[in-house]
């Protein structure tokens, strides 16, 4: 531990002592392009005339200007390092800290390869605020800075999954409404008509028909009844408003992109599928890729639940005889009553009852995908009713067989985990997800394309190993710096090992000197049983000291509505708790009022973009560990400690480890900012694995003396008032 803090005074806040040199952040970062014309989105077939573009460095210094910015040294590592896996075929992972400007440092690489080879590039990332940064903000600007410099214009197309689109087929009738039989209440009835008129409304005026351009949004309900997923579609060639489809529309401009931007639950569903769902490309682009397996777990997963089986069953009887569908919807019923009788957790063998309750579902179904035959001409409500009832059933009647199939190997050699969740009060259902999917990204993924991995938060514990055996890279990958970066290597083998290198470019932002890292070593360890009144009494001196301007990151929803009610009882500043209002308007009202606190759970952890005097604390109530109970982390731990791996600080570590460091990320969004970063958790400062996740997190100046903390917030809050 540093003898001292760093040095917060008024009225400048930080006294600097001539070493400071941050490079400035994007004087536009908030300003938001208009949409682009239909020829930069990729509608116009893209020009294949010979062009030879500027060189790396070029292209990213008028980049750079174009958006108003500043050379990095960060950014011009991580584009030279993704220039060169591009051209040596070797794998890449990069952490790029806040501020790095690594959107831009993968963009300009990837628009060069895809002029220069006329060739697509995917980018794919985990949430929706990035793709339309990237869409609506990022490309526009380098699409029109690097026309003359790339010879040409390039073009950009955003491709989601079918479901994301509205379905012209069902919103001109051509197709049977979703039966709704739970639906009593007539105030409902009405709501959901509404909805649904205003859907029908809005496809007569909508370029795209992407839910997410539609605002205000409707419930799902209500976009269930005008969209279809990819299996229950009639395609194109059989549809009769195939030829205006929106879903159609999309794949065919990204089809002729240069970049096409996606998201990693749609990368994972084209790596599962046989079917491309994503147009050809050699690269692939992963941002947030600390979310990748998470999200690949959830697309390789499935769940049964007896609703499911009844709906499938409501449809299958518009299509069949009446007798082959009540037997399903019988099936479905007794798997109701065995699931009703069964605990909720994981399931390590197969009841009789349960046994006997899935096997009858799968037969059912099996009878109903049988009457309901094979493809023929028919007209399209026909074909639709068909396809809108083949689709759940064939997934059900899946799901049945690998929930089946998952018990037929002993314990230690099973690939699936079974258990029984009953999320949010909802009816318990079966789930199934992959005891690991690192075999599937190297065999689906890496094998395939070079694939560059980026996120702020790659190298756990200093090395990127523990994220690459997830990923199923070999391991010993040290987080090296920004020089060893690939060279020109020759490609791997055939066969070989995908060949990957792993570099940390740093961040432009001076931590130590930025923020203080305090740990409250001197209050007990969490229980179970809500927060302490030492954690409350701790938390509300930690918040008046910093005059609000706080953002309490909990571990669950009742640890912060129990700290919410808390502090607004002491405190006279206000608290927002997650949940009262929509996450976007909370976040908007926090930001808005430096006197504010926001609590709240998970999205806060990693959805929070909050420069300036609105943030300056972010408090943390606990390591967040996985729940002990959580059947998925918990048959991961055990798999690798059978094996003589370090199960908890893969899995469990791991997962703290990610949470920690993007919740510290909340902290420090320019490079003015400063503040304090407190975990209320001793742990963190007293257990074996600390090291672990101390070593996740950024380079923060260090300390346990909670004086010290709270004086350095008390000068933060006077300084901010002054100005």
């Amino acid at each position: 531990m540093s003898a001292s803090a760093p040095h917060w005074s008024t009225p400048d806040v930080f006294e600097p002592d001539g070493s400071e040199s941050l490079p400035p952040e994007l004087a536009a970062e908030t300003k938001r392009e208009p949409r682009a014309d239909p020829v930069a989105t990729g509608t116009a077939e893209r020009a294949r005339q010979d062009v030879e573009p500027a060189d790396l460095a070029t292209l990213l210094a008028v980049a750079v200007r174009a958006v108003g910015g500043a050379e990095r040294d960060g950014q011009r590592a991580m584009a030279e390092a993704v220039g060169n896996a591009i051209e040596t075929g070797e794998h890449l992972a990069v952490q790029a800290g806040t501020g790095t400007g690594k959107s831009l440092a993968y963009l300009v690489p990837a628009l060069r390869h895809a002029v220069a080879a006329h060739t697509t590039v995917v980018v794919s990332t985990a949430t929706i605020a990035l793709q339309q940064q990237l869409v609506n903000r990022d490309l526009p600007r380098l699409a029109t800075a690097l026309t003359e410099a790339l010879g040409r214009r390039p073009t950009f197309a955003i491709l989601k999954g079918r479901r994301n689109y509205l379905c012209l087929n069902r919103v001109h009738g051509n197709a049977p409404e979703e039966p709704e039989e739970a639906l009593f209440d007539r105030s409902a009835a009405s709501a959901l008509e509404r909805e649904v008129r205003r859907l029908r409304e809005w496809a007569s005026e909508t370029d795209t028909g992407d839910r997410d351009e539609l605002a205000p949004g409707v419930s799902e309900r209500a976009w269930r009844q005008l969209s279809v997923s990819a299996n229950e579609c009639l395609g194109a060639h059989r549809c009769p408003v195939g030829a205006d489809c929106f879903a159609e529309r999309a794949r065919g401009e990204a089809g002729r992109a240069d970049v096409v931007v996606t998201n990693h639950a749609l990368l994972a569903i084209d790596a599962l599928d046989d079917r491309p769902v994503l147009p050809e490309h050699d690269v692939v682009v992963i941002d947030e890729a600390h979310d990748l397996v998470d999200r690949v777990t959830s697309a390789a997963g499935g769940e049964l639940s007896a609703s499911a089986v009844k709906q499938a069953a409501r449809r299958c009887g518009r299509a069949v005889d009446e007798d082959v569908a009540d037997r399903l919807n019988e099936a479905g019923e007794g798997l109701e009553f065995v699931l009703g009788e069964s605990p909720v957790g994981k399931v390590d063998e197969l009841s009789a009852e349960l046994s006997a309750a899935l096997a009858g579902v799968r037969d059912a179904a099996a009878a109903c995908v049988t009457a309901l035959g094979p493809e023929h001409r028919e007209d399209a409500e026909t074909g639709s009713v068909r396809k809108l009832a083949l689709a759940p059933t064939q997934e059900v009647h899946d799901t049945a067989v690998r929930l089946l199939d998952a018990f037929d190997e002993p314990e230690g050699e099973r690939r699936d985990v079974v258990w029984i969740g009953a999320d949010g009060g909802r009816a318990p259902s079966l789930k199934v997800a992959p005891l690991g999917v690192g075999g599937l990204l190297r065999q689906r993924l890496f094998e395939q394309r070079t694939t560059v991995l980026t996120s702020a938060t790659l190298a756990l514990g200093g090395s990127f190993d523990t994220l690459a055996a997830q990923w199923g890279l070999p391991p010993q990958r040290s987080a090296d710096p920004a020089p060893d970066t690939a060279t020109g290597a020759e490609p791997p083998s055939e066969g070989a090992a995908p060949s990957w290198v792993g570099v940390d470019v740093g961040s432009p932002f001076d931590y130590p000197r930025s923020g203080i890292l305090y740990v409250a070593r001197h209050l007990p360890p969490p229980g179970r049983d809500g927060l302490p009144e030492s954690y409350l009494d701790e938390l509300a001196e930690l918040v008046t000291a910093a005059g609000g301007r706080t953002l309490g990151l909990f571990s669950s929803m009742r640890a912060a509505r129990q700290a919410c009610d808390e502090l607004r009882q002491r405190l006279s500043t206000p608290v927002l708790c997650q949940g009262e209002d929509s996450t976007s308007q909370l976040v908007e009202s926090f930001a808005g009022d430096p006197r504010t606190s926001l609590f709240g759970t998970l999205s806060l952890w990693q959805g929070v973009d909050v420069p300036g005097e609105s943030l300056q604390l972010v408090v943390m109530d606990r390591i967040p560990f996985p729940r002990p109970d959580d059947p998925l982390a918990s048959a991961r731990q055990r798999a690798i400690s059978a094996h003589g791996g370090n199960g908890f600080i893969t899995v469990a570590g791991t997962h703290a480890a990610l949470l920690l460091a993007q919740g510290a990320g909340r902290l420090l969004r320019s490079s003015a900012d400063r503040g304090v970063v407190a975990v209320l958790d001793p742990r963190l400062a007293t257990a074996r694995y600390a090291g672990f996740l101390r070593a996740s997190l950024p380079p923060f100046w260090n300390t346990y003396d909670p004086q010290v903390v709270r004086g350095a917030l008390r000068r933060l809050d006077a300084a901010a008032s002054e100005r």
